[in-house]
């Protein structure tokens, strides 16, 4: 299913009339346009030299050791008609995930609490739809009305947006709106068939348009090549602004899904591309979420280093599991690393 071809045959395009040149506008202020071919430079550099690099870029713009908390709940799991290769809520795949319904906001309340407590800053509500309808905006506006009443951030991801619903979240009180690129788009096929590359884009222009703040990142290890990660941070780097938040994901292998078999990828390779992340795209959170707890305390240090500077925090993301709170406040310790909240116990 999963090609590795090292090459691509098309330029990057963010829509069929902007086609991505090197000499195109700035994507945000003082930024400037990455070529797939200069991004992938970056990837190929000797491991000690992009880390210096993307180290430079990082302090110039935060506390090199200073972490957002940020924590997801499922508030509609399982169900969804896409077929997206890497996700157990599919309807397509067995893989013991039961369809539920939206939770009420009394107990997203308390999650919402509990995460506060945590110490998280940020609390990300994500439910396993395709697209949502307008019922179903009215209700999680609701939800968001109750995270921001908590006193967090308040991000949600829900599928493609048609006209007029990211801006009714926008008025319940949505500060970011979470949609993955996932991949490069030459490689998109080889994981998802029941949506379009251009779909994602025009769901990220929505948001943007409607002045909601974008969450979008993507997903290393499902079988790409080298070259396709560059492109994927291409496709990130040279939106018309760049997200504020770009969640870097290592594939959490699941099975029943097309992708449960693939190889391990060298996580050396994540390390890099969250370095090319930090250094294309200067002032965004670079997140590490799903397959972190994989990878050991070692190699999210070295996230760490490479200009990471947020993570998803609590038991579970989605479906899937996250390292506890106690174990990473132990990690932030050891690390000299201090939450964006000033959490008693997380550094100094």
């Amino acid at each position: 299913m999963i090609s590795t071809a090292d090459s691509l045959e098309h330029p990057i395009t963010l829509h069929p009339r902007r086609p991505v040149a090197p000499s195109a506008a700035p994507a945000a202020a003082g930024a400037e346009r990455w070529s797939v071919d200069a991004i992938e430079a970056l990837l190929n550099l000797p491991f000690n030299d992009l880390m210096w690099q993307a180290q430079q870029v990082h302090r110039q713009h935060f506390d090199p050791n200073e972490v957002e908390l940020a924590t997801l709940l499922s508030v509609k799991t399982g169900g969804c008609p896409e077929d997206c290769g890497y996700c157990p809520q599919s309807v397509h795949y067995d893989t013991g995930v039961k369809a539920e319904k939206l939770m009420a906001s009394g107990e997203v309340r308390a999650a919402a609490e509990a995460a506060r407590h945590a110490g998280a800053t940020r609390f990300c509500m994500g439910a396993a739809w395709r697209a949502p309808k307008d019922r179903d905006i009215d209700a999680v506006a609701e939800l968001v009305r109750t995270v921001k009443d908590v006193g967090l951030e308040a991000c949600v991801t829900l599928g493609m947006l048609a006209d007029g619903q990211v801006e009714r979240l926008r008025d319940a009180g949505l500060d970011y709106y979470n949609h993955n690129l996932d991949c490069a788009p030459d490689f998109y096929g080889e994981v998802i068939s029941t949506r379009d590359y251009q779909d994602r884009l025009d769901t990220l222009e929505r948001v943007r348009g409607a002045g909601v703040k974008v969450c979008s990142g993507g997903i290393v290890g499902m079988g790409e090549s080298r070259r396709h990660r560059a492109g994927l941070i291409a496709q990130l780097a040279n939106l018309p602004e760049y997200p504020e938040s770009v969640p870097i994901n290592h594939l959490v292998k699941v099975e029943g899904t097309p992708l449960a078999q693939q190889p391990d990828l060298d996580p050396f390779e994540w390390v890099r591309v969250i370095a090319a992340a930090r250094i294309t795209m200067p002032t965004a959170r670079v997140r590490l979420s799903a397959g972190r707890q994989q990878q050991g305390d070692a190699v999210q240090a070295l996230a760490f280093l490479a200009g990471a500077n947020s993570v998803f925090y609590g038991d579970k993301l989605l479906v899937t599991g996250n390292p506890d709170v106690a174990a990473d406040r132990a990690l932030f310790d050891r690390l000299g690393m201090s939450s964006r909240a000033g959490v008693p116990g997380m550094g100094v």
